[in-house]
């Protein structure tokens, strides 16, 4: 079973910066898959945040996140990470990575990002 675990949400002020990271378990990243980073906010239709090629040279962001956020892969290590800076109230939401194979897609659970003083 594919498993897609998120870490590194937590409380943080305006200002500040987090780094998420999506840890993959029985699977193996390759150059076919295309990582991505989602987030949905209370009462708000889940949206694309960032998402990074199979070779790591093509990313692409939401506008409302350029600029301060940039993503990432390791294949060796099977993780994907979401280095976030300069964070706004507006930030908050649930955090999921994915994973996109064409054919088939996974989800991770979800970490939770609040950004309040």
């Amino acid at each position: 079973q594919v498993q897609l675990v998120e870490s590194g949400g937590t409380l943080v002020q305006p200002g500040g910066s987090l780094k998420l990271s999506c840890a993959a378990s029985k699977f193996t990243f390759t150059m076919n898959t295309i990582w991505q980073w989602y987030r949905q906010a209370p009462g708000k239709e889940r949206e694309l945040v960032a998402g990074i090629n199979g070779y790591g040279q093509n990313t692409m962001y939401a506008d409302s996140v350029k600029g301060r956020f940039t993503i990432s892969r390791d294949n060796a290590k099977n993780t994907v990470s979401l280095q976030m800076n300069s964070l706004k109230p507006e930030d908050t939401a649930v955090y999921y990575c994915k994973a996109d194979l064409g054919a088939t897609y996974y989800w991770g659970q979800g970490t939770q990002v609040t950004v309040s003083s």
